[in-house]
């Protein structure tokens, strides 16, 4: 048998070390953020939509009010851009989703804070294209209402 080892200098084995230790860390810090990125949420069925929005400390209604499919324009007006704006807050970005289709699928909230009335008018919205969350707010429908991410607010 035949062994042969290698002598490093204190200053090459902290480097060493150092290294190791500083790749662990890259990578435990990508692998939790793959976990809880919004970006990696899957929401494929509805019960899925309402567990997700029920975590956030949403009260909704059991099935969403609507459902509809839209294109996402290639080319975006002030709207879009501010839209996109409010979703790069929250970690989304629509600018990848340009001219594919998404399934926007509303919920009535009842619990929005500053309202008494049952009959509140406050909607969220989730933006799904291949059963990944995209996009998403809470929004007041009435006029001059006012528009938010979808994390509670209190």
């Amino acid at each position: 048998m035949f062994v042969k080892t290698i002598k490093l200098k204190k200053a090459a084995k902290t480097l060493v070390i150092l290294l190791i230790a500083l790749a662990v860390l890259f990578l435990a810090l990508y692998s939790l953020n793959r976990l809880i990125s919004p970006k990696g949420i899957t929401l494929e069925s509805q019960s899925e939509q309402i567990e997700f929005l029920s975590g956030l400390g949403w009260e909704i209604s059991p099935e969403p009010i609507d459902c509809r499919t839209v294109m996402i324009p290639e080319e975006w007006n002030e709207v879009y851009t501010q839209y996109n704006s409010l979703q790069l807050q929250q970690g989304f970005d629509l600018d990848s989703h340009r001219g594919k289709y998404a399934e926007i699928y509303t919920y009535e909230i009842y619990n929005y804070p500053d309202g008494d009335d049952p009959k509140q008018n406050i909607v969220a919205h989730l933006m799904i294209c291949d059963g990944r969350l995209i996009a998403g707010d809470v929004c007041s429908t009435e006029l001059g209402g006012f528009m938010q991410g979808l994390m509670k607010t209190e």
